[in-house]
C-alpha cells in the first residue's frame, strides 16, 4: 500500500507544472503543494525522487 500520493499538475497560467504531494495517499487535499517550476510533469516527479533519495542518504544527526 502506497503511504503517499505525489501528483503533478499543470498550472495553465504559467504553463509550467507543479507537484501535489498527498499524506496519506488517500487523502482528499494535498499535505504540501509546490510552486510551479517544472518545464514537464516528468521533469517535476524526477525532482521530487532526487529530493527524496538524496534526504534519505544523507548522514544522520546523532541525537543529544
Amino acid at each position: 500500500m502506497s503511504l503517499i500520493r505525489i501528483e503533478p499538475r499543470k498550472d495553465e497560467a504559467s504553463g509550467r507544472f507543479f507537484l501535489e504531494i498527498y499524506s496519506p495517499h488517500d487523502a482528499a487535499a494535498p499535505f504540501v503543494t509546490t510552486q510551479p517550476r517544472y518545464a514537464s510533469a516528468a521533469a517535476a516527479e524526477t525532482d521530487t525522487i532526487a529530493i527524496l533519495a538524496a534526504a534519505a542518504s544523507a548522514p544522520r544527526k546523532a541525537n543529544g
